[in-house]
């Protein structure tokens, strides 16, 4: 059981005909515990999760194993079972061929590794299962869309160099003429084979330093730096930060490590780290000062940026300042010329990947005095356009947004009355099932989505609901198999709503899956009702109660696009 607080139903959960239950714990900081202090007993097994698997950071042993006993003072010995807050899913290979190409060997056991190169079965397993082992679990990066599989560490995985790709694609683009900065989280292998295959700079990536850190953990940060200086000598090490503000003891942290050429950090959501960057920087530093914002899709305001950029100069130095963006462009579309369908007007106050891989270039060779003004003039015009265009506000929105009271904020009835009622009329069980997220698809769904594509014309998809039983189950169907192949609920909404097209490229969210988030760019009105057709036609084919679907228009992992 996840996803939820479960004191107020533990006596229910107890009654289950079950052998053992395991209940997440770590993700609700514990909350459980507190039943089982205050006496609640139960007879067989029971598992509170020790680790929230959904969070990107991995907790130590001992950490662990002050959970565990903080379970045992309240549960009895031979009923606890240790496991993870969550299960583990089940994913393709082509999805997350990178994040597991970053695992470095730390293969778990059950997948039978031997060492040397991973193969193709060893990373299929992992990321798919196979008929003896799960996949490992999947979860998103920090607050992005974008998923990364969790690594499972313990004192039995040892860590190897398993994958050259990082140096093999290095070679790939020297060949070409092409200098990178690769980015690498290790191990020591890949940096010497880096530094003999002609590498000047290597990134590290350390997001974890605009988290609340304890001192434990910044001294581990700063032990890790000083056993790498001599591996990296002869390298331009950047450290990277992003997503965040740097508090001030990581900061300080992280600006006295020694071999270390440069330090970029996020100055879009950062704000307060400007401040620390103003107040010191290190002297001989570069500063990869993070002006264009990876995470949007909005046009840069190059003239705030430059202030910025030129303020930071005045201050480091000239030539200590390097453009960069907030964070990798992974979060964001790829490229705005493939939006063929936009509105001009709109399009122009958009910037995908490559708009701001050129953003980045114009404000780099403005600050080294090569400002090219038409560039410069364009944005400005774009960012007027934006401010004072009538189509960002919708008077109706305006005016029933201005008459909310503080009770429409809030239900006529209390919780308890409208379960009562619910009740009355469903009839539901104590704990009744449901999905969560879509079923999977398999190789008789993709037959039938082909089949009905040929044979039943588009118009002809959404007839009304007196048709035959059997056309509306086909129906159904193929609009069920539609928005899985072809929209997400993100772009469902935007097909939906008004001022809120969608995009035809979509954002990676893991491997080859992208999603296509709508472009909030004013006020948003819902001209129609826009799930009840599917909701009544799926009622009228069972008697069971059938649960309505409805997402938030706006929400921050997915659709970050919005302005708000």
């Amino acid at each position: 059981m996840r996803y939820s607080n479960f004191n107020d139903i533990i006596h229910s959960i107890i009654n289950m005909d079950a052998d053992v239950i395991t209940i997440e714990n770590s993700r609700s900081d514990e909350k459980l515990l507190s039943v089982f202090r205050e006496g609640v007993k139960y007879g067989a097994g029971i598992g509170l999760g020790v680790y929230d698997i959904h969070s990107p950071r991995i907790p130590s042993t001992e950490e662990i194993a002050d959970q565990i006993n903080k379970m045992l003072a309240v549960l009895e010995t031979d009923i606890h079972w240790v496991n993870l807050d969550c299960g583990l899913k089940k994913r393709k290979y082509t999805e997350v061929n990178p994040a597991l190409s970053n695992m470095v060997g730390a293969v778990p056991e059950r997948y039978s590794w031997n060492g040397g190169e991973i193969g193709f079965d060893t990373y299929f397993s992992m990321a798919r299962s196979n008929s003896s082992v799960p996949a490992m679990e999947m979860t998103k990066w920090f607050d992005t869309n974008y998923h990364f599989i969790v690594p499972e560490l313990g004192p039995n995985v040892k860590f190897s160099y398993a994958s050259h790709k990082a140096v093999n694609e290095f070679k790939e683009a020297k060949a070409l003429g092409i200098e990178t900065v690769p980015v690498i989280v290790g191990p020591v292998e890949v940096v010497t084979e880096l530094k003999e295959a002609g590498a000047i700079w290597i990134q590290f990536d350390e997001p974890t330093l605009v988290l609340d850190l304890d001192s434990h953990h910044l001294q581990a940060f700063t032990h890790a730096y000083s056993e790498l200086e001599s591996t990296v000598s002869g390298l331009k090490v950047l450290i990277e930060t992003y997503f965040g503000d740097v508090p001030a003891e990581a900061y300080k942290t992280l600006t006295s490590l020694k071999g270390v050429a440069g330090f970029g950090f996020d100055l879009v959501r950062g704000t307060k780290t400007l401040d620390l960057v103003n107040a010191g920087f290190p002297s001989g530093k570069y500063l990869f000062a993070g002006v264009v914002d990876g995470r949007n899709i909005w046009a840069n305001d190059l003239v705030v940026s430059l202030n910025t950029l030129k303020s930071l100069e005045d201050k480091l130095g000239k030539g200590n300042i390097v453009v960069s963006t907030s964070c990798s462009l992974l979060h964001t579309a790829v490229d705005l010329t493939n939006e063929t369908k936009l509105d001009k007007e709109i399009k122009s106050w958009l910037a995908f990947a490559a708009q701001k891989v050129q953003e980045v270039n114009a404000l780099a060779k403005a600050l080294s005095g090569e400002r090219d003004e038409a560039f410069f003039f364009s944005n400005a015009a774009a960012h007027s356009s934006r401010k004072f265009s009538p189509r960002v506000t919708n008077e109706n929105v305006q005016k029933a947004a201005a008459s909310l009271k503080g009770s429409d904020h809030r239900q006529a009835t209390n919780v308890s009355a409208r379960l009562d009622s619910q009740q009355r009329k469903l009839g539901l069980p104590v704990l009744p099932t449901t999905t969560i997220g879509s079923f999977p698809q398999t190789m008789d769904l993709r037959r039938v989505r082909r089949f009905l594509k040929m044979t039943m014309p588009r118009a002809s998809r959404r007839k009304s609901t007196k048709s035959s039983s059997s056309r509306r189950s086909l129906i159904l169907m193929f609009w069920y198999m539609e928005s899985q192949r072809e929209m997400t609920w993100s772009s469902i909404l935007g097909s939906n709503y008004r001022v809120l097209p969608s995009l035809s490229m979509g954002v990676q969210s893991y491997g080859s899956r992208c999603v296509k988030p709508p472009i909030i760019y004013g006020d948003v009105s819902r001209p129609k009702a826009m799930t009840v057709f599917w909701s009544s036609m799926a009622q009228s084919m069972t008697k069971r109660p059938m649960k309505g679907s409805a997402n938030s228009t706006c929400y921050h992992t997915e659709l970050v696009l919005c302005q708000k």
